[in-house]
């Protein structure tokens, strides 16, 4: 059975930095690009970051370029999301999410596997 738990969430000040792990557990995920999503109240989910399968190609959403940095580390399932100079607008839940597909697309549609989601808070 797929399993997905991310960890690293919780309260920060603005401008402060958070790392957020997921690991990954019952496939081999090394074959398959892993992302990050997230979802603020009374909004939908939204993409945040993703990485292929090597880890050498990663995509951002605009608003977290040059903050964010996703990475992962196939020998341990493990990929994660390093904020840097959070702001308020980044707090969310976040979703870590595993898509089997030949082509990375990285949609809500496209996810085969989501964690149980990790809270972040930025305090201004």
């Amino acid at each position: 059975q797929v399993q997905l738990v991310e960890s690293g969430g919780g309260l920060v000040q603005a401008g402060g930095s958070l790392r957020l792990s997921c690991a990954a557990s019952g496939r081999t995920f090394s074959n398959y690009a892993m992302g990050w999503f997230r979802q603020a109240p009374g909004k939908e989910r939204e993409f945040v970051a993703a990485i292929g399968r090597s880890g050498r190609t990663t995509y951002y959403t605009d608003s977290v370029k040059g903050r964010f940095t996703i990475s992962r580390d196939n020998a341990k399932n493990t990929v994660y999301l390093q904020m840097d100079s959070l702001k308020p607008e980044d707090a969310a839940v976040y979703y870590c999410a595993v898509e089997t597909g030949i082509v990375l697309k990285m949609t809500t549609t496209s996810v085969d596997y989501w964690g149980q989601g990790t809270q972040v808070t930025v305090s201004s």
